[in-house]
């Protein structure tokens, strides 16, 4: 996930009030037996949390990752099945007849230098797919969700007296390239295992205090494409460019020009990003080269803004290229990547029946409303199958609150998902993670 999140929400007033952390006042029975059960596991839980946090592994190469989540699944009572959709895991406790809720959390980690200084940081390398040795870290939070998703197993294996139905468990992979939940879906997650009636998933949110879930309906995280431009061109001498058709002029009039696409072509209003991350060309000063190469990540809502900024992206693209007199067969070439993360729509009525069950749980004060955000999640494509399941994806405080505060005080940005000094707070995160998820089934599964 590559969300960037502002957390000028409620907390944030003029006055900058202080953030406080309100509780449930009147725990209803149940509440406090998971409390006290979340704090009973909290131990263990965080000493698996370190482990994880350790040694992340990337996007289609969760092995050890994937190994150790079944592990802890299969040793809490669940029927474990690997190597679904590449490294996924599916873990199911049946618990009589009733409705059955998917949990999913994520396993891959990021290549990214830990700059934390924690006594457990990550100083785990590993060989990319391009033979390349990097560094790896859980900057993204992925591990916490790991930890949360084992903790309300072992809760609410410990509550089965509580609740009725069918519970699945996936450790999803390659989230970070968006193609894990495809290829789960693709190897058979709804066929051969019981269809979920509804779809949950929780993601740490690294501007938001710890002991806070956030939350929104309808569109939540965007359809993101990945799409290669090659701008083609006449190469020769750079002091004769008049014998040429230079594709770095070219390129550089393209790049002005894509960003009319959301000020001029999609209605104000409707969200989008045409972002140009990448332009590589040239290898000497007086050389005008023969191509020069734009890697762009297109972000909507709807999947008429997208086609509209794709159809877009190759009409500007060729008409720019026919105006500086190319051939056409030197026009450019546009290619859309595979890894499209389609947008993820959190279901109303689901997700306002959620809500209710976290306000009484965590305090109203603690269960935020917040705004859509133009990163991307696959997690999504478990809502866009033929059975159009509801699904709902949270947000879960992951910072120290006093932190939050102060940044807000001195008008300072935290460190961001997927920046290498992102440091959860790991106890009222992982804790209420679990509460939160234990909550969501009981809601669900609880005998009325």
């Amino acid at each position: 996930m590559k969300p960037l999140l502002s957390f000028a929400l409620v907390i944030a007033s003029a006055a900058l009030a202080p953030i406080q952390i309100v509780h449930a006042q009147e725990p209803t029975p149940v509440s406090a037996r998971v409390a006290t059960r979340v704090g009973a596991e909290y131990p263990a839980l965080f000493e698996l949390y370190k482990e994880l946090h350790a040694r992340p592994e990337l996007s289609f190469y969760e092995e050890k990752t994937a190994a150790r989540l079944a592990a802890e699944l299969r040793q809490t009572g669940f029927e474990v099945t690997t190597k679904i959709g590449g490294h996924g895991i599916v873990a199911v406790l049946k618990n009589g007849a009733g409705p059955t809720v998917l949990l999913r959390t994520d396993l891959d980690g990021l290549p990214v230098k830990e700059m934390t200084g924690l006594p457990y940081a990550s100083q785990h390398r590993v060989t990319d797919a391009e033979g390349n040795e990097v560094n790896t870290m859980h900057a993204c939070g992925h591990d916490i969700h790991m930890t949360a998703l084992a903790g309300a197993a072992r809760v609410l294996r410990a509550l089965k007296d509580r609740w009725q139905g069918t519970l699945v468990l996936i450790g999803q992979p390659a989230e970070e390239r968006g193609g894990g939940a495809k290829a789960m879906l693709a190897d058979g997650l709804f066929t051969r295992f019981p269809k979920p009636d509804f779809c949950i998933a929780l993601h740490v949110g690294a501007d938001q205090p710890a002991g806070t879930i956030g939350f929104i309906e309808g569109f939540a995280l965007a359809n993101v494409d990945a799409v290669d431009v090659t701008i083609r061109g006449v190469g020769g001498h750079g002091a004769f460019p008049q014998m040429t058709r230079d594709p770095i002029v070219l390129a550089a009039q393209t790049i002005l020009a894509l960003q009319t696409i959301v000020s001029r072509e999609v209605a104000p209003g409707e969200p989008a990003v045409v972002t140009v991350g990448s332009i590589h060309g040239g290898t000497k000063h007086n050389i005008i080269p023969e191509e020069v190469r734009l890697q762009l990540t297109l972000r909507s809502f709807t999947d008429e803004v997208r086609e509209k900024n794709i159809a877009a992206v190759r009409r500007i693209t060729r008409g720019l290229a026919l105006a500086a007199g190319l051939p056409e067969d030197r026009m450019p070439i546009v290619k859309i990547g595979d890894e499209f993360t389609p947008a993820t729509y959190n279901h109303p009525e689901f997700t306002r029946r959620l809500v209710g069950v976290f306000q009484t749980w965590l305090g109203a004060g603690n269960v935020i409303p917040r705004k859509p955000v133009m990163g991307g999640e696959d997690f999504s494509r478990y809502g866009r199958t033929e059975d159009k399941i509801p699904i709902s994806i949270f947000w879960l405080g992951a910072v120290n609150p006093d932190v939050v505060r102060d940044s807000l005080k001195a008008g300072k940005s935290l460190p961001s998902l997927h920046s290498s000094l992102f440091a959860p707070a790991p106890e009222p995160t992982i804790k209420t993670g679990v509460t939160t998820l234990t909550a969501a089934v009981l809601e669900l599964l609880g005998k009325k």
